[in-house]
């Protein structure tokens, strides 16, 4: 469903392990999505390393994400996202390589994000639209966890063979595309 036209946020989440808000193709998404006319916060999250849940949802909560807002995750980012959606409305999310269990890795399961079961349900009812954008040849998430979470949310999805991690880029064309037709813009 199209979202009408109004006042709207994004917030782009970069991922853990050090990422910033200059990182990738995030500084682009903002400058895009603001000649789109929405007002954009892009800022390095609290606790960039470890992206634990109990620092970056309560933070989400501090930049007033609600139901005009449209969340942009990477990774770690993605799934606070989803974590955030299971229990606040939003405008949409755009989830960019996605992953629902801590893949086995010390540092995942430590964050908080994967100790309770996914709301799936609530996920999808708390926004209006989502998108799911992974490569086959992630590095880091197996194909497996994007098709997952894309099959249990009923969403968008869209998959590349040759993006990686989606973090050799710059620009991201095909996000913003999705999130031009979903703005109406």
């Amino acid at each position: 469903m199209a979202a009408s036209s109004g006042a709207r946020k994004a917030i782009l989440i970069h991922g853990n392990g050090g990422c910033t808000a200059a990182d990738i193709w995030l500084p682009w998404m903002e400058r895009e999505l603001r000649k789109l006319g929405v007002d954009v916060i892009n800022h390095t999250f609290p606790d960039n390393v470890k992206a634990r849940a109990e620092v970056w949802l309560p933070y989400l909560e501090s930049l007033d994400a609600d139901e005009n807002t449209i969340l942009v995750g990477h990774s770690s980012g993605a799934v606070a996202a989803m974590r955030y959606a299971e229990t606040h409305a939003l405008l949409g999310s755009v989830l960019v390589s996605v992953c629902h269990t801590d893949l086995g890795d010390a540092c995942e399961a430590a964050s908080g994000y994967y100790r309770d079961p996914w709301q799936w349900h609530r996920i999808r009812a708390n926004q209006q639209w989502m998108a799911i954008f992974n490569s086959t040849d992630d590095p880091l998430i197996p194909v497996t966890e994007a098709r997952h979470v894309a099959a249990q949310l009923k969403c968008s999805y869209f998959e590349f063979a040759d993006r990686g991690h989606f973090n050799n880029s710059r620009e991201f064309p095909e996000a913003l595309d999705y999130l031009r037709r979903q703005l109406g813009r």
